[in-house]
Order: structure tokens, then C-alpha cells, then sequence
């Protein structure tokens, strides 16, 4: 995006009560053209109201709506220059794949030979030549949600908004699907809202992450910042698995842009800004599972942040193990090994030794 160009969508300190219930509290976000950005969150955090309030299916108390530069807020769904695909598809099920598309132009009073082609285009985009003919209640799950996402973009909306469109797909179909929505956004470059509650779906196809909890947006970033760089507990805690370990800052090694901190468990040397933390500092790191090392122990520990527990279950699942171990006396730590079928084995209630990375994140522990 230029430098002079303005965000495609503006939402300003939107406010949202339903009668004492206060869903949304002063949310304000932009979403540049051509971006795909997700609300996620967990349930009743707001981001299903957000996203029909920029649709106009939902009247916000107070604050603005705005699209390339136009206030939006007090118009009417079919005034908007958005489409939204929901997430039951609302598509007609005495109609055809051909007439479902075909519905919406209609309305609109498009010429018949213009209807065929822009509907011939559609199925084209979504790989679907060939069913136009096919009733709706004879094509499988994934196929209508195919169909729901080439009927928002009949009109080429500025903003397309999904409202969890593959939530009702089995796992499998989901990724497929998920990355065809991804596909189509990128190859169309159009400007999109995706909700879920689904953080791990948010993390693949997103390229900005805005997170809800009670209305208030907890932080905004890109999959890798929000995941990497979590600005609270709940934001690591809901974003992926995640193990805190309480220390304390004892020194700060200048020359290495390292610290020395205090565990219940040992000391350890980690990486981190200088100007971020001073000695004495309560602190609180999160450490992801895949960042862990795990080994049998070998009795004593003589290398630098090692920590021993005792593996209290082991989890196969073919490409990853999940190992939960034991620190002190009861102190639950999750490790991940990837392609465990190379890795040392290990045995349910044995000794390891657990090596913690010295990249780990560093949160403030709050009083």
C-alpha cells in the first residue's frame, strides 16, 4: 500500500449495547485494501456484532463507519458496497447453483447475457464449471460453501465479510476450504473480514489478527506478532498452547542483550531489551511448547537452562508428541517434539532434563 493511500475501512470507537449488556467498547480499527483481517475471540467477545454492524445488519450505539473515505453507518445492508457470506450460506435450496448466483443480478435488473456470463465467471472462480445445473441440496458441504462465497462476490464488493463461513465443515474440509478462501482473496486482491473463533484458523490465513475479549480489543498484529509477541496472558494463553514460569530479573548482561532471572526451579539465562527490564523485576515468561527440549536425564544438571521433571504423560499423534512433564511437585510444562519417530525414547514417569530456549517472551507480572 502507498504511503498516501487511506485504509479501505475505517471503524471509529464503535459502541454496541444490547439493553445492560455492553458488547462492544469503543472499537476502532483500519483495514487497508486488498487485506485479509480477522476478529477472533472467544464466545460473546463482540466480533460477530462488529462484523454486522460494518454489513448494516446490526445499528451500533455510537461511533462510525467508515468505507474509502465515506461514512457508511447510516445506510442499509444493500446500500453498502459489502457482501457477507454466512455462516449457514443462506443459499436457496429450490434453486439451482446457476440460479442462486443468478439471483442477486437479477435483482438488480442486470441483462440476461450479462447475468450467464458474470454467473459462468463465478463458477469459473471457485472451480465449480459444470454444476451450474446442480440443485443446491445435492452439492456436499463444501461445495455450498463455494457457492455462498462466488454469490458475495457477484457485485465485486470493496469489502467482502465472513462470518465463520467453514465453522459447519469437518476438520479436514476446513483446511481445504480455508485455503481456498485464501486463495481467491489473494488472487482477487478484495479487502476482507473474516470472524472465527478459531485461533489456529486465524493464524493461517490472516494477514492481520485483531483479538477480542469483552468487547475491548485486546491487541492487533500479524499472526507472527500476535503469537510471538502476545502483549498480556490472555493473548498467549488463548492464541496457541503456551507454559508461564514465574521468575525474577537478577541481572541484565549488557554486552549480550541478556538476563540472568530466578526460577523455583533454577536460574536462566534469557534474551531481552535492556531498556524493557531492570533487576528485581517480577516478571512472567511464556515459553511455547516447540521452543522445549526434552531428554532422559542424565541425573545432575551441568548445562545452562536445563530444568529437571519427571514426564508424567506422553502423547503420540504421528508428526508431533506431546510430552507433559512435572517440574518440582506440581508444576505442569508442555514440550512438543516434532517427527518424535527420531527422537530420543522416552518413558511415562521417567526423569527428563527440559531445556528452556533463551528466546522466550517476557511479560510483567502483574501485582
Amino acid at each position: 500500500m502507498g504511503t498516501n493511500e487511506q485504509p479501505t475501512l475505517i471503524l471509529k470507537d464503535i459502541h454496541k449495547s444490547f439493553g445492560k449488556n455492553k458488547v462492544l467498547n469503543g472499537i476502532s480499527i483500519e483495514v487497508n485494501k486488498g487485506e485479509l483481517v480477522t476478529f477472533v475471540g472467544p464466545s460473546g467477545c463482540g466480533k460477530t456484532t462488529l462484523l454486522r454492524i460494518i454489513g448494516g445488519f446490526t445499528e451500533h450505539d455510537s461511533g462510525e463507519v467508515i468505507l474509502d473515505g465515506r461514512s457508511i453507518g447510516h445506510l442499509p445492508p444493500n446500500l453498502r458496497d459489502t457482501r457477507i457470506c454466512f455462516q449457514n450460506y443462506a443459499l436457496f435450496p429450490h434453486l439451482t447453483v446457476g440460479e442462486n448466483l443468478a439471483y442477486g443480478l437479477k435483482v438488480k435488473k442486470w441483462d440476461k447475457k450479462k447475468i450467464r456470463e458474470r454467473v459462468d465467471e463465478l463458477l469459473t472462480l471457485v472451480q465449480l464449471e459444470g454444476f451450474k445445473d446442480r440443485m443446491i441440496d445435492k452439492m456436499s458441504g463444501g461445495q455450498q460453501q463455494r457457492v455462498a462465497f462466488a454469490r458475495a462476490l457477484a457485485f465485486s464488493p470493496k469489502v467482502l465479510l465472513l462470518d465463520e463461513p467453514i465453522s459447519n465443515l469437518d476438520a479436514n474440509l476446513r483446511v481445504l476450504m480455508r485455503d481456498e478462501i485464501r486463495r481467491l482473496q489473494t488472487e482477487l486482491s478484495i479487502t476482507t473480514v473474516f470472524v472465527t473463533h478459531d485461533q489456529y484458523e486465524a493464524m493461517a490465513i490472516s494477514d492481520k489478527i485483531v483479538v477480542l475479549s469483552d468487547g475491548y480489543i485486546q491487541q492487533v498484529g500479524s499472526p507472527i506478532e500476535i503469537y510471538d509477541h502476545p502483549v498480556n496472558e490472555f493473548i498467549a494463553s488463548f492464541v496457541g498452547y503456551v507454559n508461564f514460569l514465574p521468575a525474577k530479573i537478577d541481572s541484565i548482561i549488557k554486552e549480550t542483550d541478556a538476563a540472568v532471572v530466578s526460577t523455583e526451579y533454577g536460574k536462566l539465562e534469557i534474551d531481552i531489551e535492556q531498556t524493557e527490564f531492570a533487576p528485581g523485576t517480577e516478571v512472567l515468561l511464556v515459553i511455547r511448547p516447540e521452543t522445549l527440549k526434552i531428554a532422559p536425564s542424565n541425573g545432575t544438571v551441568t548445562t545452562q537452562n536445563v530444568v529437571q521433571g519427571t514426564l508424567r504423560r506422553y502423547i503420540y499423534s504421528g508428526a508431533l508428541a506431546k510430552c507433559h512433564v512435572v517440574l518440582g511437585n506440581d508444576k505442569e510444562v508442555i514440550v512438543d517434539i516434532q517427527d518424535p519417530r527420531d527422537h530420543v525414547p522416552l518413558r511415562e514417569n521417567e526423569k527428563v532434563d527440559v531445556t528452556v530456549s533463551r528466546n522466550v517472551h517476557v511479560l510483567k507480572k502483574r501485582a
